[in-house]
């Protein structure tokens, strides 16, 4: 499938989350990909997925979920879920946890 497939195969899906702490409106942001969820960094063009390292980092190209991302953005289909601030470091912990 290519890469714009996917990327409106994760927006279709409700795949790209915006996780929000409130009070302080940190944010996490993560996409459901085909295998599992990545983790991402907007402001520093990072995700957690394999392809970054092997694809973006080596031929400066973004991601699809980073693509994906950007796309429900800018279609306003992006799922927020809001989480108190006190439930910050235990979610960072888990996904952590997922991400290794």
């Amino acid at each position: 499938m290519k890469e714009s497939g996917n990327v409106e195969s994760i927006i279709s899906s409700n795949g790209v989350k915006l996780h929000l702490f409130e009070p302080s409106n940190r944010k996490i942001w993560t996409v459901v990909g085909k295998d599992n969820e990545h983790w991402l960094d907007l402001d520093l063009g990072y995700c957690s997925c394999e392809d970054y390292y092997y694809n973006a980092m080596e031929k400066g190209r973004q991601c699809y979920h980073l693509q994906a991302v950007q796309s429900a953005l800018s279609q306003d289909k992006v799922d927020t879920i809001k989480f108190q601030d006190s439930e910050f470091e235990s979610f960072v912990a888990a996904l952590v946890q997922d991400i290794v």
